[in-house]
């Protein structure tokens, strides 16, 4: 095996036990960059000469004696609204064409102290204002879509053109570019991992995470970005509890939450039946599977939308107003449709939240967590606008990305995605598990458990 193609788990027992040194890992990733990157386009700059010194650093570090944790000497990615001192952040759009970070983002300054090697800024659908992230293509099929807007970091883990990378979710921007490029992909808990220093698209629904291979990767990088942080109004000073992956798969006694309602309604078959088999494995590992009834689905797209667009709207006032020619079309359109809402709807759609996030968290107190599709549909042809279900009804594909996602970022509870199958084309299916606020130690230890049942996952042969 390849050492780009290793898990961050087990590129860090090597690089600990010196079988594997960060100089070899960097350069192994930095090859794989070169092949893939012509054609699917994960990246907005690549960062190798910075990536082959701090791997030397990072080398030299450790045969001293002064070794950091398990990121150490471990390749990544940053998406592209993440500030990184003296490089740009692009946020993919030409509005930013000549930005230059002046200082870290905590979360590039925790990942640094970690001793993580940053390879380069992945693509996002500009300003993350998007689903579909079109300037990247899908890991498994270069025809598809790779999903957003966290699209260029989920490609980047799915080819083995990073060890693991971090997203922002502020709809499903994480989960659903990882479902459809089947990696793991963790939202968590609103105000867990700070954001200050990452360009906001709506402040009150923004998350940060990580996207990997495997879920106790996901732990790995979780544990080092989680605690507060004075400037994100938001950031927690609570932290979830610390995960410890476990050795043998046994859920005994845990109540899975299974939806009656929504979370199945207007879904590909081979996604819901790829999902029904998972939950159904998760049976078999001793979880008690309980019907849910998911709570007010009416209000769930008018209260993402009503929240999210003229926040975002908010935020490039100046931009747009100054330099509108600069964005692409589709963000443009939806940023000027802000300037049309009423402050009457924004505050309907906070009370909205409000009432929802009471909702689910009573909903949540009859299970230890919820099993649900990730997104309705694997990944569609790109350009594809619109999906057609089989009662004849049509839904724009942005919708239906974003339909099963966005209920965690209204009420602010940790989701995590991981793959549980393939539809009859190969492309990724992803599921989603979502657990009471700060219960992310739960969602990955169930998520371990299911993949430990699982032949090890291939990467896509990009």
């Amino acid at each position: 095996m390849q050492p780009y193609a290793l898990t961050l788990g087990a590129a860090a027992a090597a690089i600990r036990s010196r079988q594997l040194s960060p100089v070899e890992l960097a350069d192994s990733v930095l090859e794989r960059i070169e092949k893939v990157e012509p054609h699917l386009r994960a990246y907005v700059t690549v960062t190798a000469e910075r990536a082959r010194q701090a791997a030397r650093a990072a080398e030299n570090d450790i045969a001293a004696g002064r070794y950091h944790g398990a990121l150490h000497g471990i390749p990544m990615g940053l998406k592209d609204l993440i500030d990184v001192a003296g490089l740009a952040t692009s946020a993919s759009s030409q509005v930013r064409a000549h930005h230059r970070a002046r200082a870290d983002s905590t979360v590039a300054a925790r990942l640094a102290a970690a001793g993580a090697i940053l390879v380069g800024k992945t693509h996002t659908h500009e300003f993350a204002y998007g689903l579909t992230t079109p300037q990247t293509a899908n890991a498994w099929h270069p025809g598809r879509v790779a999903g957003g807007s966290s699209g260029g970091s989920a490609v980047a883990v799915a080819a083995g053109a990073a060890t693991f990378t971090l997203g922002t979710d502020t709809g499903g921007s994480i989960r659903v570019p990882a479902a459809l490029n089947g990696v793991v992909g963790l939202k968590p808990t609103y105000g867990v991992i700070p954001r200050h220093g990452v360009t906001p698209l709506s402040w009150s629904l923004d998350h940060v995470g990580p996207i990997t291979r495997t879920v106790a990767d996901a732990a790995l990088v979780l544990a080092a970005l989680a605690g507060h942080d004075p400037r994100d109004p938001a950031s927690r000073n609570a932290a979830p509890a610390p995960y410890t992956p476990i050795i043998n798969p046994n859920l005994t006694g845990l109540r899975v939450g299974v939806p009656r309602n929504y979370y199945f309604d207007h879904i590909d078959p081979e996604v819901e039946a790829a999902v029904r088999r998972a939950i159904d494995q998760l049976q078999s590992l001793g979880a008690r599977l309980v019907e849910v009834e998911i709570p007010m689905t009416r209000y769930i797209q008018a209260t993402q939308w009503g929240l999210m667009v003229p926040e975002a709207t908010a935020y490039h006032e100046a931009t747009l107003r100054t330099i509108p020619q600069r964005y692409r079309a589709d963000v443009r359109i939806l940023l000027e449709a802000g300037e049309l809402m009423p402050a009457g709807d924004y505050l309907r759609a906070q009370r909205s939240r409000k009432l929802m996030q009471q909702e689910w968290i009573r909903m949540l107190r009859e299970v230890d967590l919820v099993a649900a599709p990730t997104v309705a549909a694997t990944a569609v042809e790109a350009r594809q606008e619109t999906i057609t279900w089989a009662d004849g009804t049509t839904e724009a594909v942005s919708d239906t990305y974003v339909r099963l996602s966005s209920p965690a970022n209204i009420t602010g509870i940790p989701a995590l995605s991981l793959p549980v199958g393939h539809d009859a084309t190969g492309l990724p299916i992803g599921m989603q598990l979502l657990g009471t606020p700060l219960s992310e130690d739960i969602l990955l230890r169930v998520g371990h458990a299911y993949e430990k049942t699982q032949p090890i996952r291939e990467l896509a042969q990009a």
